[in-house]
């Protein structure tokens, strides 16, 4: 009967019926023996910070993923890192940036911990953690196994990964190896990242103010926990950004050009996501269909700085957090015919 709300950054939800903190591989074992013997339903926790857990809470056994430490090695010519799953995220892309190493610098600010990295496959301002990752080392639910995956068997593909679909609940994470540049060569490939790093000027491209300006830019949209801001108290981005076919854009810009206008669907941005497909900002299309940020429902409400944040603004419960998600996500498909995907867990029930 542990609360799951204060473990959490949105801070919603009930209690765990069960609950462990593991810091071992031999104790995730042996628990995960235990919990076969009582035929309980399984959920690993990490840093909380994609979740929402359901009001009723969970009735099964909830693992909190402690395990930390930090190696840094050189394999066949590169640097490779390998963080335990319980490591803060930021945490690690400091370490990373302090030794010169590129590869997940635009990462940085991004709350939550490492381990659920590989199986969100986490990415913002142009770069994604598929990119560098090499092998997660995992242990199997059912026999307690370990393996090591390499990156083609984690499946990666925009926000998502094996882990969430056909492997989704088989294995539990416990380390994560990636290949980083010795150059100390930062991405910019994000327009909103490049504007940061000209107005502050030349001298800050570097993976110290790639990093610096990147967090800048997620504390100015509260997209970085901070006690003393109320809209920080998210899930982070709660839809994803979604991807169409090229073919289809015209039909929706005139879908968007019928609701809000013609100067308004003529702005919407776009940004190219493969052959033949269109990746469309979220938080776009949520203003477009009327939505305001800072607009509520009961105790839970878009957050002031940012249309793809909802936030607990005090005492919200999930299911007032559900039914603003909802009503978001219906009223653009039924404007633009678009439907947004969550990106959050859903604990104990579904959006």
């Amino acid at each position: 009967n542990v609360p799951l709300a204060p473990l959490t950054t949105l801070g919603v939800g009930g209690p765990a019926r069960w609950f462990a903190e593991i810091h071992s591989v031999e104790a995730l074992r042996e628990l995960l023996r235990w919990r076969g013997e009582q035929s309980l339903e399984l959920f690993v926790l990490g840093g909380g910070s994609n979740l929402v857990v359901a009001d009723a809470g969970f009735a099964g056994l909830v693992l909190k993923i402690a395990l930390r430490g930090i190696a840094f090695g050189s394999y066949g010519g590169r640097t490779i890192a390998t963080v335990a799953a319980g490591e803060p995220w930021d945490g690690f892309v400091a370490a990373c940036a302090d030794r010169g190493l590129a590869g997940v610098e635009c990462l940085s600010g991004i709350p939550g911990s490492a381990g659920a990295a590989p199986i969100q496959n986490i990415g913002a301002y142009g770069q994604e953690v598929a990119e560098t990752i090499v092998a997660v080392d995992v242990v199997d639910v059912t026999t307690g196994a370990q393996r090591r995956l390499s990156k083609s068997e984690c499946g990666f593909s925009y926000r998502d990964s094996m882990f969430k679909r056909e492997a989704k609940g088989r294995f539990i994470v416990t380390a994560v190896s990636f290949a980083l540049r010795d150059d100390g060569m930062p991405a910019v490939r994000y327009p909103e990242l490049a504007r940061e790093l000209e107005r502050r000027g030349a001298g800050d491209a570097t993976l110290a103010g790639v990093r610096s300006a990147v967090i800048a830019i997620r504390a100015a949209k509260a997209m970085v926990i901070d006690p003393e801001v109320a809209d920080s108290r998210s899930a982070g981005s709660f839809f994803m950004n979604p991807v169409i076919e090229a073919s289809e854009l015209s039909h929706l810009e005139a879908r968007v050009g019928n609701h809000a206008g013609v100067e308004k669907a003529a702005a919407m941005p776009r940004y190219h996501a493969g052959e033949g497909r269109v990746k469309l900002p979220a938080a776009w299309l949520i203003e477009a269909a009327g939505f305001s940020k800072g607009e509520a429902r009961g105790a839970a409400r878009i957050s002031s700085r940012h249309a793809l944040a909802l936030v607990n603004g005090g005492g919200a419960t999930a299911e007032d957090v559900a039914t603003l998600a909802r009503e978001i996500r219906d009223r653009i498909e039924s404007l633009f015919g678009v439907r947004l995907v969550p990106e959050p867990v859903f604990v104990g029930f579904s959006l």
